[in-house]
């Protein structure tokens, strides 16, 4: 279970997000329940809200980017730590990278089932370079 449990949450993080209309019904349980700490509080959400916010992702960004460090895998429990680069609409020329997440995934009946995440926006002071070296992933 351990490695298709975490090809699973692989394969959700390699795809691409905005121009694959199949990549939520294809990786996230329909029972799913994600459960986000960031910077503006506490959000739960269900695979619904989940179909929403990736609606607004695809409505406000030209290309979205995600660059993994980890990814660790425990039986059915899958944890990743990954940086989101993003291109706007109004400037497709330039990346900027817009939050670091960690986040641990369950997955059940080969995709992912339960979710707990913690960001955080990026800011000037980070050193990218250094901490978001490829450790194991």
């Amino acid at each position: 279970m351990k490695n298709k449990a975490k090809e699973v949450v692989r394969s959700f993080y390699r795809s691409d997000i905005l121009k694959d209309p199949t990549v939520l019904n294809t990786h996230f349980h329909p029972e799913l329940v994600l459960i986000w700490n960031s910077a503006n509080g506490l959000t739960i959400m269900n695979f619904d809200d989940i179909v929403k916010f990736f609606t607004e992702v695809r409505r406000t960004y030209y290309d979205l980017r995600i660059e993994v460090s980890h990814l660790l895998a425990d039986d059915n429990h899958v944890t990743i730590r990954y940086k989101y680069y993003i291109r706007t609409i109004e400037n497709p020329d330039e990346e900027l990278g817009i939050a670091h997440f960690i986040a641990i995934w369950e997955v059940k009946d080969g995709k992912m089932y339960r979710g707990y995440q913690v960001s955080q926006p990026v800011t000037d002071k980070d050193d990218t370079t250094e901490s978001y070296h490829k450790v194991k992933v």
